[in-house]
Order: structure tokens, then sequence, then C-alpha cells
């Protein structure tokens, strides 16, 4: 029987030759996740099932959602989950200072990779398949159980092929694909399949487009998203300190529920309006339309926080200012991106333009702290979700860009061109 790479790993992990859409499963996990929201909630259910994580090599807590801390409760969550881990002696202990956001610390320390079976009590632990891993978003309970018993169940889905080629023209990144295809497909255009990005384009994406790209498979409804594993990824994986890894390929006659073919070369830098990932309009259209002022641009986030983005943003602002009106916040996703920034002077171009460079955190994302809006507020963001009150009031309207956008946006005090108002680098 043909498989898909998604349906490969699975059956791989579950002890099965073969795999067919709709079966259950009870497949072996490499790699338990969960945050400082999920985590704390899944303790008492660990608890009740004995109390001990099954690997203390392959479950991981981090702190990223309220952190640092925004007030008591937030504290105490973060404390709970934080003794736990030292209790159990987990290997790797994330603490603030040391770690970063979680969809972008895992994979910078080399903590997944190709072949591997992760789930994460978090929506986007999707963005792993942009190394060749299957790796999905579950419950507090089901995260819980993985964490005890090292297995989930899983229905195996069936797939959609997302068929690139093409080259990506100038200001064009993974977040303005993923957008293009979301506003195709709709935002459950993909609902429990797995998204395989595959086609002669894929070589044409950096593996920061392709977390990207991943990271918002869910936002089209899907279980998963999933790349081939060609020589970016193996570099990737390599400089991560991965030495082995297992590489699985689609069959050639694998059966997808559609194909979806996308022309690099045609994408337009894309923006997600109010209130879905799936209303994207091109800036062309956004141009031909009246200005769309904004009061905050926020760059960073699990989905556009790492190295590229920040310095595809910084290339943007540098030699310009922000609008007097717009406050903008900065937030590289880990401890070694932000030192990164600084030993390449980024840090400097976001400051002198008027930005606040924050310590890594999901807190704007999520409405959580550091940049919650009022009430008629409008953000570009270049965060994964735009629902109604995501970002503080519900009133307040999100707009989801790539970091080139948003930085453009945050110079002109509106939604902007970044092939103009970055026309200087």
């Amino acid at each position: 029987m043909s498989m898909t790479m998604t349906q490969k790993i699975l059956a791989a992990h579950a002890g099965l030759e073969e795999v067919h859409v709709g079966q259950l499963i009870e497949a072996k996990l490499d790699l338990v996740m969960a945050n400082d929201i999920t985590g704390p909630m899944a303790l008492p259910i660990i608890k009740q099932m004995g109390g001990n994580v099954f690997d203390k090599d392959k479950v991981v807590f981090v702190p990223d959602h309220f952190v640092p801390n925004k007030d008591i409760k937030s504290a105490e969550n973060a404390k709970a989950m934080r003794e736990y881990a030292i209790e159990q002696k987990l290997t790797n202990l994330m603490i603030q200072g040391k770690c970063g956001v979680e969809h972008a610390i895992l994979p910078e320390r080399g903590l997944v990779y190709s072949g591997m079976c992760i789930i994460g009590a978090d929506s986007h632990t999707c963005t792993y398949g942009a190394l060749g891993a299957f790796s999905t978003g579950v419950g507090t309970t089901d995260v819980a159980a993985g964490m005890a018993a090292g297995t989930a169940w899983f229905r195996v889905p069936s797939a959609i092929k997302i068929y690139l080629h093409g080259k990506p023209n100038r200001y064009i990144s993974g977040k303005d694909v993923i957008l293009h295809i979301i506003d195709r497909i709709g935002v459950d255009g993909a609902l429990y399949q797995s998204m395989e990005f595959t086609g002669p384009g894929v070589a044409e994406l950096s593996m920061d487009d392709r977390f990207t790209i991943c990271n918002m498979a869910i936002e089209a409804g899907g279980k998963n998203g999933i790349f081939p594993v060609d020589d970016k990824a193996k570099e990737y994986m390599l400089e991560a300190g991965v030495k082995e890894y297992d590489i699985y390929v689609a069959d050639e006659d694998a059966e997808y529920e559609q194909v979806v073919d996308v022309d690099l070369g045609a994408i337009r830098p894309t923006v997600a309006f109010p209130h879905l990932p799936g209303n994207g309009h091109t800036i062309d259209e956004i141009e031909a339309g009246e200005k769309i002022y904004i009061d905050q641009v926020v760059i960073g986030s699990c989905t556009n926080g790492r190295m590229e983005d920040m310095r595809k943003a910084a290339a943007v602002l540098k030699g310009h200012k922000v609008a007097e009106t717009v406050r903008v916040m900065v937030l590289p996703a880990t401890q070694k991106i932000f030192l990164q920034c600084v030993h390449e002077g980024l840090v400097d171009i976001f400051v002198e333009a008027g930005c606040a460079f924050n310590t890594p955190s999901c807190g704007p994302c999520m409405g959580g702290h550091m940049g919650v809006l009022a009430k008629g507020e409008k953000c570009v963001s270049t965060t994964n979700r735009n629902f109604v009150g995501r970002m503080g009031d519900t009133e307040a309207l999100i707009y989801l860009a790539s970091p080139e956008t948003a930085a453009a946006s945050a110079i002109a005090g509106y939604i902007a061109n970044p092939e103009k108002v970055g026309g200087n680098h």
C-alpha cells in the first residue's frame, strides 16, 4: 500500500508495516511538550496516572506564554511546572533567561528532528514538520497521558499535496506563502489532514520560511504540516547538534485528497484581515483602497521570531523612524536569537527606529501581556491568529503579515508595501 510521509512516520511509530486513512492507531512518542498554560493543568492528571514521566529525555515543559510572569497566578503556574521538572530530573530544563518560545527553542536545541512523532499541548506544535517530523497539537489530557505513558492515539489523516514551484520575489517570505495558501483553501480547507509540501519550490524556501509555513498549517485546519528532508534541513539539524535521524519519503503513488498548485513567483505580499487567517488580501488590493492606519506592530512570536525574521524587519527599518503614533514591539523567539541581534547590531536599528526590543515571550500574540490592545485599536502582527479578542479587546482589529510588511507599516503608520518602504536596501 502506498503512503504519504505522515502515514509512513505513524506506521513506524505504531509498529505497523502500513496504515490507511481513518485507521485508529497507538503510536510511540519521541517528544511530548507543554507550556506554562497547559503544563500546570496537565500535572494533576499525570499524578493520577502515577506521577512520573515515561522518559526524562522526552518530556519538556517550556515557560513562554506569561513569561516574564505577569501576575501571581502565572508565577505560581510557572513555579509548579518548574518544580515538577526538577523533581522528575528532566534532561531539558527550560527556565526564563535560558530558553525562549517553545516552537523556536526545541528545533534550535536539536530536540526535534526528522522522522520523530511529537505531540505538544499547543496548537502550533505542527511547526516541527519543517524538519520532516510528524508533530501535532493535542489537548491537556492527551498530553498528560503522553507524558506518563509515552504513547498517543491517532486517527490516520488523509493528505493534501501542496506543490510548490517557481521562486519567491523580493520581500516575499514564508508568511506570505502560507497566508496565500490559507486564503485559497480556507481555514478548514485541510481539516484533520496532513499538509504535505513538495515540488521544486521547496528548495527556494529557507528553513525559517518552512517553520513559518508549518506553524500555520493548523490555521487551515491541518492535523500537521510537513516538508521533505533536503540538504537545507540536514544542515539545520547538523548545526543543532542532531547526528542521527530517520528520513521518510512519500511514495510516488501516494493518495492525496487534492493537489494545490502554488507558483511562488506569483505570490504578492499578503495580509490577513480580521478576524480570520484565511481573510487574505494582497498589498496591491490594500493600496487600491483607503489607507488602514494602525496603532501597534508586533514583530516576533513562534511564527516569525527567528533570526531571518529579525534581519528582514531590521533591513526595512534601517535608516527610518517608526511613525509617531505607532508603537512597535520586537520579540526575538529565543535567547540565542536575542544575542545574535545584539552581535549583528539589529538591536541598535530597532531601538533607534523607535521600537521596544523585548525579551522572548508569547505575551502579545495571545493577549497575555506586553502589548494588549485597547478597544478600537488596530495592530499589524507577525503572529498566527487574528481572532476576535485574540490580542486584547474584542473590538480591536488584528492584521497578520510578514516581518517586512509589518516593519514597512510601522514606518508608514498604515498598512504599507515593503517593496516601496524597504527600497533602501
